[in-house]
């Protein structure tokens, strides 16, 4: 059997909230424009020849094997995905769904997205962006899905300080006694979130993120925030979401308001000279699987450099 497909599954700039409900750890990511591209490649061979920097691809492409009962053949697995790791751009999840829903389109079955959210949470907790537009997931379990609407026109100025949290590490860690002392905050920003997605209230998608990632602090703190914050209300924006396991920090702007790249500019000129600050538009998530990829996968841009930096 031979096949060749291609899928790409958008980043991350961390969630919108992230926190517990009714005691289940669950999340709504944050959706960029920029991609994990995955090419599968099947040949009627034995073994598989796989990228050594993805292994959580390597994982997912097998258990995707598993579950779909993929014919004994194999093949290539190409990634093409420029992110930095452990920062909270979501790269993990964008590799693994991009290669589940890869796979399946290979072998002719592509996946529902609760299928592939099943695999994926089986290789690590992953992120909603799984799913189409924007969604309420328990994201190491996968036991709900709740889908919220369509991503808002926002754009999100991602401020990047680098460094890195080993996510595997921190998701071992037993934080259960500090949600459930921010049970009550978490619920707020969530029912706050659903209301301004479901609602077109960007103002109110704004506060819940502000919210969460100021709650967040008890958990990670992330010592650009409180700066952040300022800047965020100096330009107008409407408020600051965040990595909750990694170092990333967004400002949502309204861009029928605001000019990104000047906005970028301005915030990129008061942070520390190491901070980047990039401009991308919020995305629907989910899969995307005619990106005009018709060309080989080298050729492919997943990522825009970034158009502003300290």
């Amino acid at each position: 059997m031979e096949g060749l497909a291609m899928a790409a599954v958008p980043a991350t700039c961390g969630e919108l909230v992230q926190g517990t409900l009714d005691g289940i750890p669950c999340l709504v990511s944050c959706p960029i424009d920029c991609y994990s591209i995955a090419q599968v490649n099947l040949r009627p061979v034995r073994g598989w020849q796989v990228p050594r920097h993805a292994p959580k691809a390597v994982a997912a492409l097998h258990a995707g094997l598993a579950y779909l009962g993929g014919p004994e053949c194999g093949g290539r697995l190409w990634l093409k995905a420029d992110l930095p790791r452990g920062r909270g751009y979501g790269s993990s999840t964008a590799d693994i769904g991009a290669t589940l829903y890869d796979l399946g389109g290979a072998l002719g079955h592509n996946l529902a997205p609760e299928q592939a959210a099943r695999l994926a949470v089986g290789v690590e907790p992953s992120d909603s962006s799984l799913f189409p537009g924007l969604a309420l997931f328990d994201h190491r379990a996968a036991s709900f899905c709740e889908l919220l609407g369509p991503a808002p026109d926002l754009d999100v100025l991602v401020v990047d300080p680098g460094g890195e949290i080993d996510t595997l590490a921190f998701n071992r860690v037993d934080h259960r006694l500090a949600l459930q002392r921010l049970a009550g905050q978490h619920r707020q920003a969530f029912s706050l979130q659903r209301h301004g997605l479901q609602c077109g209230d960007g103002r109110a998608v704004g506060q819940a993120a502000t919210l969460s990632a100021r709650t967040h602090q008890a958990i990670l703190p992330n010592p650009l925030l409180e700066s952040t914050l300022a800047l965020a209300q100096a330009v107008g924006a409407l408020g600051v979401c965040r990595g909750h396991s990694g170092t990333l920090l967004g400002l949502l702007l309204d861009r029928r308001h605001a000019d990104a790249g000047s906005v970028a500019a301005f915030v990129a000129g008061r942070l520390p000279g190491s901070v980047t600050v990039t401009p991308y538009a919020m995305v629907d998530g989910g899969p995307r699987y005619s990106l005009g990829f018709n060309q080989p996968l080298e050729s492919v841009t997943s990522q825009r450099p970034a158009l502003a930096k300290g």
